[in-house]
């Protein structure tokens, strides 16, 4: 069993306490990363950060946990892309300016960023810009900063494209909010794919990773399954846009 499974499973297990059951997946954390008892007290601590206050473009996971931080970003203006679920239909835009006045919380939800958001590629999102942003639930964050998503590698993937097209870089702040039992105390060792996160936040406290690692760079197209690029439309996208299909 590879490390990080175990950390996973262990991390699970305490989860079970604290997590906020998912409407579909309940408490299955190989296919959602939940909703946690003080998430809001998290999100208050990264609202108050330097590098949510700057920030003008985001990409915010659909992890259940962010749902406080979309709904006060519509609040904010501030507009954000959001990943589908398994990135199977891509990526959705929201335009704080679309969503009506007291529809900000039904508007963070999933069905309701499935409402009010825009699909939106990849080639239209290099035409608005860089993302100056990115926060990510997480499964497990080490003190170092290495991130544990549910196992399938979705952020990892995200991040890789991201990367391809220059949308993000080394300097792109990349924040993880979790649960204080999420955070794993150990340094870890970061694979050749794990997203290193700069700062973790949680309902008792903030934590800010003095990074030594760089990050990956690039989609790892030989790692990848035949089939996960056929259910993945960004990822033939990108194929298209590299010249590479």
């Amino acid at each position: 069993m590879t490390t990080s499974k175990v950390i996973r499973e262990k991390i699970w297990t305490r989860l079970h306490d604290v997590a906020r059951p998912d409407t579909r997946f309940h408490l299955n954390f190989a296919e959602v990363i939940p909703d946690f008892e003080g998430s809001e007290q998290a999100i208050d601590r990264l609202i108050a950060d330097p590098d949510y206050q700057a920030s003008r473009f985001a990409f915010i996971t659909p992890d259940n946990c962010l749902c406080d931080l979309r709904m006060r970003m519509i609040e904010a203006g501030k507009p954000f892309v959001m990943s589908t679920y398994g990135i199977y239909r891509g990526f959705l835009y929201l335009d704080p300016g679309k969503v009506p006045a007291g529809a900000a919380r039904y508007a963070s939800w999933l069905d309701g960023m499935e409402y009010f958001g825009t699909p939106i590629t990849l080639a239209q999102i290099a035409q608005m810009g860089r993302f100056d942003y990115l926060v990510t639930g997480a499964s497990a964050v080490s003190m170092n900063g290495v991130r544990f998503g549910k196992g399938h590698g979705f952020f990892d993937l995200e991040w890789g494209m991201f990367t391809d097209l220059g949308l993000v870089g080394e300097q792109t702040p990349v924040h993880a909010v979790v649960h204080d039992v999420q955070v794993v105390q150990e340094q870890l060792q970061p694979s050749e794919t794990d997203i290193l996160v700069d700062k973790i936040f949680t309902p008792g406290g903030a934590h800010e990773i003095g990074r030594r690692a760089q990050r990956p760079r690039g989609v790892k197209w030989p790692l990848l399954d035949p089939k996960q690029i056929a259910q993945t439309p960004p990822l033939q996208e990108l194929q298209r846009l590299q010249g590479l299909a």
